[in-house]
């Protein structure tokens, strides 16, 4: 894309090339897009706008409004090919490139491989059931910290359409991508792992994720191992967790294989010394030895103290008038991160325990059952006061049960007093961080006196 002609980024695709403007003034062809983008609203000059048909709206429907807008091109499938090709030939607007495809989103696919191959540069995949973001967001601090250039995924930009979109926005001279991949069922980590050819690979954990999708804990791990299959023979690096059986049968003889643990493995905390990482919660400083090993596997030993910001909404830390503490940690939710949320609130917390819970979804058919056990597990970190948010955590049995986030966010408030540490943490659909939100509310109206 950087550079390349619309013939270059056509074939790259597998697109055919409808529409190209004539070359510039100095006889070149307009050079290729800096970003893809799938959002219309989102488009600036000089970007490749991919048109993708979604659930409610077919993206191809805008191609002709963001070719008039300035947009390099656009990538569509054959139902918007007249239309955009009309409006780039039109004087006023458009000249812009427009790319026909039967599938616009394998063919947006094809470009970011094509791109990762011209870029030359090393990929680490990471995936798991619980600390991917972390881990992302800690590895390419990491890597920066080494001076090694290094583009990660933003936010949550992790599936089959997010992680190409990181890729095409990486630009020459990127050094190292750094790629969360996400899953929604079977097949999709090997999908992601096809369009990222990654040298180096992450399990972070394994956990009852997805079990209503894929049915058994052998079936996730062998989902998330389909990430080592991908890794090239003789040089790939594994990174996995320590004494995982459920990987056993996924090892390769043929790649190096790196452990990472909180007390045994090849990488340890104790092995973080220096990068300013120690006031973490234990969870991020695991997470963060699978960073460690990655970063060395492709050359970038990290200098301390790494400038670490992790993405919201993972374990942010709210400190409120009155002496009272958030941990806002409501993106997601399954049994292995509740356990480690709480036993961070077990060691971190200097006054009462307070947790407000949500569901856990996607757990299967003992969903009931893992919420009693997270339920017994708070209350022997020292839980004191349990609110449980939604119908499937009556089973946490709190002193509090509401069906819904705004029911917790007008009750939560009034039940703190000063001193607490406060866990909010549920699955990202139940919208746990309205708690939160309504905490902060509270805190400014007694800032106004009101």
């Amino acid at each position: 894309m950087h550079g390349w002609s619309p013939e270059q980024v056509a074939e790259a695709a597998g697109a055919r090339l409808v529409a190209v403007p004539a070359p510039d003034a100095a006889g070149r062809p307009v050079a290729g897009p800096l970003r893809a983008v799938i959002d219309s609203r989102a488009v600036v000059p000089g970007d490749l706008f991919a048109g993708l048909p979604g659930d409610n709206v077919d993206g191809g429907r805008f191609a002709a409004a963001v070719l008039e807008a300035g947009a390099w091109g656009v990538l569509v499938g054959p139902d918007h090919v007249e239309a955009a090709a009309a409006a780039a030939a039109r004087p006023a607007g458009g000249a812009g490139v427009v790319l026909a495809a039967d599938d616009p989103l394998l063919a947006l696919q094809r470009l970011a491989t094509a791109w990762r191959r011209a870029l030359g540069c090393r990929v680490i995949g990471v995936t798991g059931s619980v600390g991917k973001t972390t881990t992302k967001d800690v590895l390419a601090a990491m890597i920066a910290s080494a001076g090694v250039s290094v583009v990660a995924n933003e936010k949550n930009l992790n599936t089959e359409i997010g992680l190409p979109l990181t890729v095409l926005r990486a630009p020459a001279g990127t050094e190292v991508l750094v790629l969360e991949m996400g899953m929604r069922g079977a097949g999709q980590i090997a999908e992601l792992a096809t369009i990222a050819e990654p040298d180096v690979g992450i399990i972070t954990a394994l956990g009852p994720v997805h079990l209503e999708q894929l049915g058994t804990m052998e079936a996730i791990a062998a989902e998330k191992a389909a990430l080592v299959a991908a890794l090239p023979a003789g040089r790939g690096v594994a990174v996995l967790p320590t004494a995982e059986p459920l990987l056993e049968p996924h090892l390769r003889t043929d790649l190096t294989t790196v452990s990472f643990g909180a007390e045994h493995g090849d990488v340890t905390p104790a092995d973080l010394h220096g990068l300013g990482l120690d006031d973490q919660a234990l969870h991020v400083r695991i997470d963060a030895c699978a960073a460690l090993a990655a970063a060395r596997a492709v050359g970038a030993e990290p200098v301390g103290p790494v400038a670490l910001t992790l993405s919201e909404m993972r374990g942010q830390r709210l400190h409120l008038d009155g002496d009272v503490t958030v941990i806002e940690d409501c993106y997601n939710a399954n049994p292995l991160s509740m356990r480690a949320a709480l036993d961070d609130l077990a060691a971190t917390a200097t006054g009462r325990r307070v947790a407000v819970l949500g569901d856990m979804r996607e757990l299967g058919t003992d969903e009931h059952a893992h919420h009693e056990q997270v339920g017994a597990y708070a209350r022997a970190a020292g839980v004191e006061l349990l609110v449980a948010v939604g119908p499937l955590s009556a089973a946490y049995d709190g002193e509090h049960a509401v069906p819904d986030a705004a029911a917790a966010a007008a009750l939560v408030p009034g039940l703190l007093v000063a001193g607490d540490t406060v866990l909010v943490k549920a699955s990202r659909g139940v919208g746990l961080e309205a708690v939160t939100g309504a905490l902060r509310d509270a805190e400014a109206a007694k800032l106004r006196g009101t």
